[in-house]
């Protein structure tokens, strides 16, 4: 009688002991996911594609104004 008894509890220590691992291996996993989503919402927050953007348009607008005014200087210099 003792040992029947053994049997299902045996059981419920190998469920509890699944339990556990599955737990703790879903807690990893829920923990990757969500630092993961912290980066993304990061990186959205810091809106590189907008600053990059910005950055090629004040770019080509530099160069624009230092390439007309390089332009000016040479036909000065040909013309008078």
């Amino acid at each position: 009688s003792v040992e029947s008894f053994r049997v299902p509890r045996q059981a419920e220590e190998e469920e509890g002991t699944l339990t556990k691992i599955t737990g703790t291996v879903k807690s990893y996993y829920d923990s990757a996911v969500n630092t993961v989503s912290g980066y993304v919402d990061s990186i959205k927050g810091l809106k590189l594609e907008e600053k990059a953007k910005n950055l090629y348009d004040e770019t080509t607008t530099v160069l624009g104004t230092y390439a007309g005014i390089a332009q000016d200087q040479l036909y000065h210099f040909f013309h008078h």
